[in-house]
């Protein structure tokens, strides 16, 4: 059993000021894989403290300089990869192959584009060629609070530590309790590539407690968040109280509308990159979206995909997914494939409880939904589940009315051979990204949604500028 009860405050490992044990469960056993502690308001107030405290060295210090601690960063980064992966494996299910390849190459992904688009933020500059005595001042916005969810959490954390260091912020990390133990080891990454102390602080805790306390504390000057859209509504909320910065990066109900000239790899390709991480990605293509002429043959596409879909223990290599991360997650995913079935949607792949010859452990069979009509619920709902569903369409019209037709705006995808068409098509889509024929968006692009998925972006200079304040001086002495 891994015991990991300390948190990380101004550069030391200390414990709890209350004890207060809570245990990890690997999704794939059932069993505690480890213990740590929930926060109390002291360690959040102590970690806050801290961070308050060495904001002004490392806010002024030459952007060059904090560029080049997260290089040093990236380096210490890429030689923890395996205990990286079998933490994040352990801990929420990714399988062992996947967390070392999407899981872990994610956060050095992210970190790597982070140096390159520091380049390109202009932290100080003049107005205008015209107007050189007035001087643009990209300034830190001050003590960050870093919340971030258990799906894919190296991806979220280097998301954030990473713009907020390059920017000038420190901060204090509160990772998924659900998902800890990679944080505490990314932690120990910090603590070697030697921040000064108080830059970066972990305190361990649950939404209600630390998180509560950190989106409310009059000290912090931002929340960065990542998980539901009910508690991105819940923090904002919080944090109006104290008017900080509020970055939210929530739900997706993601369409992925398959036209009858796409290419012949379209739905497999739409139904693998659905259950990939078990369908508990927030930008995945939940909603097939399918023309009329192709869609029988689509159907039966479909479902031979997600049949050969092996599900497996995290801890064994090999291509397949893993469990979801937790029984409460499990049960509200067995809820709603049940709520479709009851509901009339078709179902052509999987179904209602474990695959077979599974008895322990939070598995749910892929499962694929056709006929679905976009009232129903399974259309409606963030499944966060192995779970798709086919709707029908006829014209590009209705296609783009469907899609919109959520409260949600992460991702849409589309698949077409028509250039004009596909460009049509992400004018029209109302959300934050739009990919295209299995193209994916480039190293540096900002991620982020409409509407009920959030507000800000993450990534390159979107992902810097979003903890950044723009001050403005007038009559700078020239230099």
């Amino acid at each position: 059993m891994i015991e990991k009860r300390q948190f990380y405050i101004n550069g030391e490992w200390v414990d709890p000021a209350v004890p207060n044990d809570f245990e990890v469960i690997d999704p794939s056993t059932e069993e505690a894989c480890a213990i740590i502690s929930l926060g109390s308001k002291a360690d959040t107030d102590a970690a806050v403290a801290a961070a308050k405290d060495a904001l002004p060295g490392w806010m002024y210090l030459p952007a060059e300089e904090r560029i080049a601690y997260v290089e040093k960063l990236l380096a210490i980064y890429d030689t923890r990869g395996e205990e990286l992966a079998q933490a994040m494996s352990a801990e929420m299910g990714a399988p062992i192959d996947m967390s070392r390849t999407q899981q872990v190459g994610s956060g050095s992904y992210h970190l790597k584009n982070f140096i390159r688009a520091a380049k390109e933020v202009p932290f100080d500059k003049p107005l205008s060629d015209r107007f050189q005595n007035d001087r643009i001042i990209m300034e830190a916005v001050g003590v960050a609070a870093l919340i971030t969810p258990w799906n894919w959490p190296m991806n979220q954390v280097t998301l954030k530590v990473g713009a907020a260091a390059i920017a000038g912020c420190t901060m204090v990390l509160k990772p998924s309790e659900q998902s800890p133990l990679n944080a505490m080891v990314f932690a120990q990454l910090m603590h070697e590539a030697g921040f000064p102390k108080g830059v970066f602080n972990l305190v361990n805790g649950d939404g209600p407690g630390v998180g509560t306390q950190l989106s409310g504390h009059p000290d912090v000057d931002m929340v960065s968040f990542t998980g539901s859209t009910r508690a991105g509504i819940a923090i904002s909320q919080n944090a109006a109280n104290t008017l900080k910065k509020v970055h939210l990066e929530l739900g997706g109900k993601g369409a992925n509308v398959i036209f009858a000239d796409a290419d012949e790899k379209a739905v497999k390709r739409g139904v693998l990159h659905m259950m990939n991480n078990t369908g508990q990605s927030c930008n995945a293509p939940s909603r097939m979206l399918v023309q009329r002429p192709i869609y029988d043959q689509a159907v039966e596409t479909a479902a031979e995909v997600a049949n050969s879909i092996t599900v497996g223990n995290a801890h064994d290599e090999g291509r397949h997914i893993g469990p979801v991360v937790n029984e409460v997650q499990f049960n509200k995913i067995q809820d709603l494939i049940q709520k479709g079935i009851d509901e009339g949607a078709r179902l052509i792949a999987g179904g209602t409880g474990r695959p077979d010859g599974m008895n322990r452990g939070f598995y749910v069979k892929p499962t694929v939904f056709a006929d679905v009509n976009n009232e129903m619920t399974i259309a409606r709902e963030e499944i966060f589940g192995p779970v798709l569903t086919m709707i029908p369409f006829d014209t590009e019209e209705e296609a783009v009315e469907i899609a919109n037709d959520t409260p949600y705006g992460l991702t849409n995808y589309v698949q077409t051979q028509d250039g004009e068409r596909a460009n049509r098509m992400a004018r029209k889509l109302r959300s934050g990204m739009v990919e295209m024929n299995g193209q994916s968006r480039s190293p540096g692009a900002p991620f982020g949604g409409m509407k009920q998925s959030g507000k800000g972006r993450e990534g390159g200079v979107w992902g810097i500028e979003d903890f950044l304040e723009v001050k403005a001086v007038g009559g700078w002495a020239a230099e």
